[in-house]
C-alpha cells in the first residue's frame, strides 16, 4: 500500500533533482554591470548537491569560484546559480568543475577564472569501499589563475580564509 504512489513521487523528485538538464546556465550571466573593478572576485563555500552519473547516488559538497573582471562584474548570486544548474545533472565532479569554469570564462570574458570543488561522494561512502569522510577536490583554472602561480596561490589562500596577501 505504501508503494502505490511511489513511482509518481520518484518521477516528481527526479524532475526537481535533475532540473539543471533543462536550464542554460549562461542565461544567468547575461546581465553584467560595467565596473572599473579589476581585482579578484571570490565567492566561496557555496553548498551544492549533485548525483553521480555512474551510480545515481548523491554528491554533497561546496564550490569556490573566483574571477578577475576586466570591464564588468556579474551579481554574485548568479555564480551560485551556475553551480546549482550544473549540479542538478547526472555527471562527474571533474566534468562539473570544468563546465563551471568554461561557462564563466565564455560569458564574462574575464582575465581568468578559478573553480575548486570539494565533495563527498555517497558512491564511495555508503557502498563499495565504504570510506566515510573522504573528500574529492577538483580544480579548473583559466587565464591569470592558470598562467600566474601567485594568482593561483592567492585563490587558495582566500578559499582557506587567509586574507594576508
Amino acid at each position: 500500500e505504501g508503494l502505490a504512489e511511489t513511482p509518481a513521487r520518484v518521477a516528481r523528485a527526479y524532475e526537481e533533482v535533475f532540473a539543471g538538464l533543462r536550464e542554460d546556465p549562461k542565461i544567468h550571466l547575461e546581465k553584467s554591470f560595467s565596473e572599473n573593478h579589476r581585482e579578484l572576485v571570490l565567492v566561496r563555500d557555496i553548498p551544492f548537491y549533485s548525483h553521480c552519473e555512474h551510480h545515481m547516488v548523491p554528491i554533497l559538497g561546496k564550490a569556490h569560484i573566483a574571477y578577475m573582471p576586466i570591464n564588468s562584474v556579474v551579481g554574485i548570486s548568479k555564480l551560485a546559480r551556475v553551480i546549482e544548474i550544473y549540479a542538478k545533472r547526472l555527471q562527474t565532479q571533474e566534468t562539473m568543475t570544468a563546465q563551471i569554469a568554461e561557462t564563466i570564462a565564455s560569458a564574462l570574458k574575464p582575465a581568468g577564472v578559478a573553480v575548486m570543488i570539494e565533495a563527498k561522494h555517497q558512491c564511495m561512502t555508503t557502498r563499495g569501499i565504504k570510506k566515510p569522510d573522504v573528500a574529492t577536490i577538483t580544480t579548473q583554472f583559466t587565464g591569470v589563475f592558470k598562467d600566474d602561480p601567485r594568482m593561483e596561490e592567492r585563490f587558495f589562500r582566500l578559499v582557506r580564509g587567509d586574507r594576508s596577501y
